[in-house]
């Protein structure tokens, strides 16, 4: 709201306004300055939300009243449950894989209380969200195509992105909310209207999570990898450097000259994107974690009479902070860490199901026959470029490629044959693939 009235977008702010007058939008609390709030104090956590609420509330008047709470990153760990609905909240919006630790486990048919507060939950579907995410879906058509099965049920959908997907990070990608809004078939709900929809009630315990966790993350105990790597020196140094600054302003007298100054510095210094750009796997922005990293050095510095032995302290993480950074862009390392954290994620299709042997061998030979399918049906309609999309992907499979693809061949399958004919394919040739194998392995040139 700031940032739209500094450049002179005011009649975005009333358009909105207006939206939540007419019930055509919610807004949600969060955090101002984008913290990473399951590493902060209570008190900061309080501090941010309570930032954004006024803010909110001077530019949208009476039409802010949020009833639900959007963490930063989906970043949550328990404590968080309480402090929400101590400030107000009646909902929380989290990942999905915030439900078990596993994506795929939500009952989008049902309402989630979080046990021991009096707070709900809504969990973000991963699949339709990541679709319109990598533009995989951009028309009302790939839209409806990839909702097929959805539509039939009586189940309700939560997607959630960033805003800069639409039209920054996807130019034309805005065209499709519009779409959206003018798509039959398609009821949008705000989501505390879903509280009236649906009443039966499941009470859940969400695990430490964000919306980038995955279940190998979640498993390992590192589901906050991102932001705090335990292999990465530059995160530990950045965690030292906040907390030596936070601890000195909060040290200040409220009553000093310089307190406002130095306490509105030190809120925007706990924003939490350098960390996320020092993670290395795969982002990466020297230019962003130098930013993150003077801006907590140039706090600490307006505080007057500064220890100098902390002033020191904080200089020297960021120049190591700094020079580490540079010294793994010069030498290589940031392309080895990104090679490393590419090859745990895409493990080619082959390997997870041909040679895995079992069942999931059906599982290959299934997909190469629909996609086989699709090239025949597509070449005899004249569709050449979609016939040669799947004898390149059925090529990729076979030589182990498809983990350069940006959209892998098996999630443009997926989109195109409707998903009970997919999975009945599966189950049809992996239990083939059993009544046919023995009890003993495979052979070697078999």
């Amino acid at each position: 709201m700031e940032l739209f009235d500094k450049h002179g977008y005011r009649d975005l702010i009333d358009a909105l306004r207006r939206g939540a007058q007419e019930q055509r939008v919610e807004f949600t609390g969060s955090a101002k300055y984008h913290a990473f709030l399951p590493f902060l104090e209570e008190q900061e956590v309080v501090r941010q939300i309570r930032m954004n609420n006024e803010t909110n509330r001077y530019y949208l008047g009476k039409t802010y009243v949020p009833r639900g709470f959007f963490p930063p990153e989906m970043a949550y760990k328990p404590a968080l449950a309480r402090i929400a609905a101590a400030e107000g909240f009646e909902w929380i919006i989290l990942d999905e894989i915030a439900c078990t630790g596993v994506p795929g486990e939500v009952d989008y048919t049902k309402i989630y209380q979080i046990k021991g507060v009096p707070l709900k939950v809504f969990f973000r579907e991963r699949r339709l969200s990541n679709l319109i995410m990598s533009a995989v879906v951009r028309t009302r058509a790939s839209l409806l195509e990839a909702m097929r099965e959805d539509l039939k049920t009586n189940r309700y959908l939560v997607t959630a992105m960033d805003g800069e997907t639409f039209g920054h990070h996807r130019p034309g990608l805005e065209k499709i909310l519009f779409q959206i809004f003018h798509t039959p078939g398609i009821r949008l709900l705000r989501i505390s209207d879903l509280l009236d929809r649906y009443q039966e009630t499941v009470t859940i315990e969400p695990v430490q999570s964000t919306w980038a966790s995955s279940e190998r993350d979640i498993l390992r105990g590192i589901q906050f990898i991102s932001w705090s790597d335990p292999e990465n020196t530059i995160h530990r140094w950045q965690w030292r450097l906040q907390r030596l600054v936070l601890k000195a302003v909060q040290a200040m007298k409220p009553s000093g000259a310089s307190f406002q100054r130095v306490r509105k510095k030190m809120d925007i210094a706990l924003a939490s994107d350098h960390f996320w750009w020092a993670s290395a796997k795969p982002w990466w922005s020297i230019e962003m974690i130098e930013d993150g990293a003077y801006r907590l050095l140039d706090t600490l510095r307006a505080i007057p009479a500064i220890d100098k032995r902390r002033l020191d302290e904080a200089l020297g993480y960021y120049e190591k902070i700094v020079s580490t950074g540079f010294d793994w862009q010069r030498t290589g390392k940031i392309r080895s860490m990104m090679a490393e954290q590419n090859a745990i994620l895409r493990i080619p299709f082959k390997e997870r199901t041909a040679e895995k042997g079992g069942g999931e061998r059906g599982v290959y030979v299934a997909f190469l026959r629909m996609m086989k399918h699709l090239e025949r049906s597509a070449a005899k309609t004249g569709e050449y470029e979609k016939a040669i999309l799947w004898r390149d992907s059925m090529l990729k499979l076979e030589k182990k490629l498809d983990i350069y693809d940006a959209i892998n061949a098996i999630d443009l399958l997926r989109l195109e044959i409707p998903y009970e004919k997919v999975e009945a394919t599966i189950e049809r040739y992996k239990n083939r693939y059993r009544s046919i194998r023995g009890g003993q392995p495979e052979q070697r040139g078999s």
